[in-house]
C-alpha cells in the first residue's frame, strides 16, 4: 500500500522572544492545512534583519519551552547550527532531501516577508521545494508589489486546502488579529514592565530566570 504523503510545513524567524502571535498563528495553519508537523524555525544570522538581541541558545530554549507537548508544533534548529547566513532556500533544500518526493513541503511567511521575496537570495527557486503559504491580517496591506503580480497570476490558489503536489504553489490564510510583536515585547521587558499574556508561561519564566531583555538597571519581575 503507498503511504500517503506527508504535510510538514516551516515557520521562520528570530523568535526574538516566541510570542503568543506566532504560536497562535502556527497552530491556527497546522490545523486548517492538517499538518503532521509544523517546524518553528529559528534563524542564527538573518540576512534581512538585525541581530537578534539575545543568544541563539536562549531563542532556541524559548521556542523548544513554548511548544513543548503541542502537537504538530516542532522546533528545528538546522539553521543555528550554520556558521554563514541564514538563507530560507538553503533551509528548504535541506529538508526537503530528507522527505519523501511526494510530501508536501509548505513555508508560512506573513504578508510582509512575502512582499519582500524579491530581495531574497535566490527567491525564484523557492517553489521549486514548497508551496508558500502567506499569513494574511486583516489590517495588512493587500497590494502585492510588482514584482510578485505575474508570479501569483501563474501560481495563487485561492483555497488554502487545494494545494496539489509536493510544492510550487501559493495560497493565502487570513489570521486571527493579535496585536503582538517581539518588539514590544522587548520594550516592555527592558522598562520593566510586564509581559505575562504576551508569551507562554514557560517562556515568561525562562526570561525571568536568566534576566533576559532587560535594561541593566532593571531587576524586577515580569
Amino acid at each position: 500500500m503507498t503511504a500517503l504523503p506527508r504535510r510538514i510545513g516551516m515557520l521562520g524567524g528570530t523568535f526574538d522572544p516566541v510570542h503568543i502571535g506566532h504560536l497562535r498563528g502556527a497552530l491556527e495553519v497546522a490545523e486548517l492545512l492538517e499538518l503532521d508537523e509544523l517546524r518553528l524555525t529559528p534563524s542564527a544570522r538573518p540576512p534581512h534583519r538585525d541581530m537578534p538581541s539575545v543568544t541563539a541558545e536562549d531563542r532556541l530554549a524559548m521556542v523548544q519551552s513554548a511548544v513543548a507537548g503541542v502537537s504538530p508544533l516542532t522546533v528545528d534548529d538546522r539553521e543555528l547550527k550554520r556558521d554563514k547566513p541564514s538563507y530560507t532556500l538553503d533551509t528548504l533544500e535541506s529538508m526537503r532531501a530528507e522527505l519523501a518526493p511526494q510530501d508536501q513541503l509548505f513555508l508560512l511567511l506573513g504578508w510582509d516577508a512575502f512582499c519582500g521575496l524579491p530581495t531574497w537570495h535566490r527567491w525564484e527557486e523557492l517553489l521549486e521545494h514548497c508551496h508558500i503559504v502567506v499569513l494574511q491580517r486583516p489590517d495588512a496591506d493587500s497590494e502585492s508589489p510588482d514584482a510578485m503580480r505575474n508570479l501569483l497570476a501563474a501560481r495563487a490558489v485561492s483555497d488554502p486546502k487545494a494545494l496539489k503536489g509536493p510544492g510550487g504553489q501559493i495560497t493565502f490564510v487570513w489570521q486571527t488579529p493579535l496585536s503582538v510583536s517581539a518588539t514590544q515585547i522587548r520594550q516592555l521587558l527592558a522598562s520593566g514592565k510586564s509581559v505575562r499574556f504576551l508569551v507562554p508561561d514557560a517562556v515568561l519564566a525562562y526570561i525571568d530566570a536568566r534576566g533576559l531583555y532587560r535594561a541593566p538597571n532593571t531587576d524586577g519581575s515580569s
